[in-house]
């Protein structure tokens, strides 16, 4: 059991070496443009799921109204 709990989440020293590589990649200035992209990326796609949502609940309350 003890070996599925190490597979999990990276602990500390993990995280603070895959910083260190995306800081030494990327760079301090690129980062925040990074991550405002990833932050784009995600509004766009709740936006999407949101829409499609719409969608389908209308489609539902037309057809109840139908019947």
């Amino acid at each position: 059991m003890e070996t599925l709990v190490a597979l999990g989440m990276p602990g500390t020293w993990e995280w603070i070496i895959i910083i260190l590589i995306v800081l030494i990649f990327f760079g301090a200035k690129k980062i925040p443009e990074l991550a405002r992209g990833m932050g784009r990326g995600i509004r766009e796609f709740k936006d999407a799921t949101k829409g499609i949502k719409d969608e389908l609940d209308e489609g539902i309350n037309d057809q109840e109204k139908k019947a």
